[in-house]
């Protein structure tokens, strides 16, 4: 489940996206170089190889980390784009291209946002979507809608199986695990399946918050959202924590958790692109990152380990036992510090540099609130099972 919101002004287009999935599907934040490509090359994606292009645009993306294709991300032409899982009334494909790899492909080979939406509709014709999108169930699968962004403008594009539907993006616009195209979503949407994943009473309140964005700041406060007048997650036995944009997991029908988050500024020939890297945006830090800094930040998978994702999902963890009394205790600190990288974005390695070294502050000082459980027991009991499936005692 995702939430993706643009905002089209006079001057530059704002783009926000909270990527979410299965709570221990790591997600990784890399950078690929501009290439060219033999005559002949394919392109292995997740499920299905196609045919290579001769020169793929260089690339920042962030994607789970056993996905060829990606989440979200932006190239060096500023190109911005995020997928949503959509549930429809067509076939679901038991291989083809996933939504993941067709945002990378656009990313790869289109210099403007209208060239991407081209190469994803052309991709779709071709070789179709489909194959397992999930992490604890591979036979998990959807189809996709899209927000595709440049400094010039916005789109979004929605699929149910290889059929289509664009809309091009006026002021603000959200996008959230359901079709939304009028005509388009009447025709083609799951009902029952959008419904479990909350997304009309997500979308109404991003489009709410979108509308209100001014700059990357209002965005990194949309998506650690909880919902009119809340500071702390609110459960559902049946999804979680799937009702708010800062999503987390626990539900027993449905489950899923922001495990990465973007935001970006857009304006023709320039892109300000920030990121956490990590899960759980109302818990984390914002850092800038740009296409030519290669980053090193571990390579995760999902079993807990010494990268960057799972340094910050143990403190994640330890937090969620008791956010009342645990998020006082380091927001205020982390808004001032993204405050004044927003007025001077220090260079990408120093911010991540800082993000460790607060982590480790923020770690000792929540220590003796986290000794009291909040939480109901079956949300207890889903996260215990996690712990131990990703190895943390």
């Amino acid at each position: 489940m995702c939430d993706t919101m643009v905002r089209v002004l006079k001057d530059r287009v704002l783009f926000a996206k909270n990527s979410d999935r299965d709570p221990n599907e790591a997600q990784v934040l890399e950078w690929h170089p501009r290439a060219r490509h033999a005559a002949g090359a394919s392109c292995a994606c997740t499920w299905i190889p196609i045919p290579q292009v001769g020169e793929t645009h260089a690339i920042l993306i962030s994607r789970p980390y056993w996905m060829w294709g990606a989440e979200m991300g932006s190239n060096e032409h500023g190109v911005t784009i995020g997928n949503e899982a959509v549930f429809t009334t067509q076939p679901y494909a038991k291989t083809g291209l996933l939504g993941m790899d067709l945002l990378r492909l656009a990313l790869e080979r289109a210099d403007t946002a209208t060239a991407a939406v081209e190469v994803i509709i052309a991709l779709l014709e071709t070789h179709g979507q489909g194959g397992g999108c999930g992490h604890e169930n591979r036979q998990f699968s959807y189809h996709n809608s899209f927000i595709v962004a440049d400094g010039r403008g916005a789109y979004v594009l929605e699929t149910a199986g290889r059929e289509y539907a664009v809309e091009s993006v006026r002021g603000a616009r959200s996008i959230s695990n359901g079709l939304s195209i009028p005509g388009f979503a009447e025709r083609y949407s799951d009902r029952i399946r959008s419904a479990v994943a909350a997304a009309r009473p997500r979308q109404s309140r991003t489009a709410c918050l979108v509308r209100q964005a001014t700059g990357p700041g209002d965005l990194f406060v949309a998506l650690r959202d909880y919902g009119p007048g809340r500071t702390t997650p609110a459960y559902s036995l049946l999804n979680g924590g799937m009702g708010a944009p800062c999503m987390h997991a626990g539900g027993l029908v449905a489950a899923s958790q922001t495990t990465a988050s973007w935001v970006s500024v857009l304006t023709p020939g320039q892109a300000q692109h920030w990121a956490t890297a990590t899960s759980v945006p109302s818990a984390s830090l914002f850092k800038p990152v740009v296409l030519q800094v290669p980053l090193n930040t571990g390579r995760p998978r999902d079993h807990a380990d010494t990268s960057l994702w799972w340094r910050h999902e143990r403190f994640v963890r330890r937090a969620m036992r008791n956010p009342e009394a645990c998020f006082p205790v380091f927001q205020a600190e982390r808004d001032a510090l993204e405050r004044q990288w927003l007025a001077a974005p220090p260079e990408t390695g120093v911010a991540f540099a800082e993000h460790l070294r607060r982590l480790e502050s923020w770690e000792s000082r929540i220590q003796d609130l986290v000794r009291h459980d909040t939480r109901p027991c079956w949300l207890r009991r889903y996260w215990r099972k996690r712990d131990r499936m990703a190895g943390i005692r």
